[in-house]
């Protein structure tokens, strides 16, 4: 297998009267696994600015992204697959979000906030979102690599 470097995102934890908001990337509800706003880095551009244009794209909201609150990463064994993921605390500056919105690329099919009770009900990734989405800011959390889940 061909070794290739790490992928690397940014991702927005957006906290709205004690609701998480998360969406569902997986075009066609191929997957009920949940995940915050976010994407892939594009060379040349602020951790900030991608972000910034991912949670724009995928829901509709300008942001403004604020401290660094988890590190993650992933891969998949069998196809070399790595991602590294910085989840930002971010707050909504404009917009709401709107049952209608299309994600021009298509990757976002879903989108909404959900509360604690509605979170252990669901398949959310990663496993430590909740509990650092919910949780005073501190220093920022580091997740340990782990195998991806489709």
């Amino acid at each position: 297998m061909k070794t290739r470097s790490p992928r690397l995102a940014a991702r927005a934890i957006i906290v709205e009267d004690e609701r998480l908001l998360l969406v569902n990337a997986y075009p066609g509800g191929r997957s009920g696994l949940w995940c915050a706003p976010g994407g892939g880095v594009e060379p040349g551009r602020s951790l900030p600015e991608n972000l910034i244009r991912e949670v724009a794209e995928e829901c509709g909201l300008a942001i403004a992204v604020g401290a660094l609150a988890l590190v993650n990463e992933f891969h998949d064994p069998r196809s070399g697959f790595h991602q590294v993921e910085l989840f930002f605390r971010c707050t909504v500056t404009a917009g709401r979000l709107d049952p209608g919105w299309t994600d021009p690329q298509g990757i976002v099919q879903e989108r909404r906030f959900f509360d604690r009770g509605e979170l252990a009900a669901i398949r959310l990734k990663p496993d430590s979102l909740a509990r650092i989405a919910f949780a005073a800011p501190g220093p920022p959390h580091y997740d340990p690599l782990e195998e991806i889940v489709p």
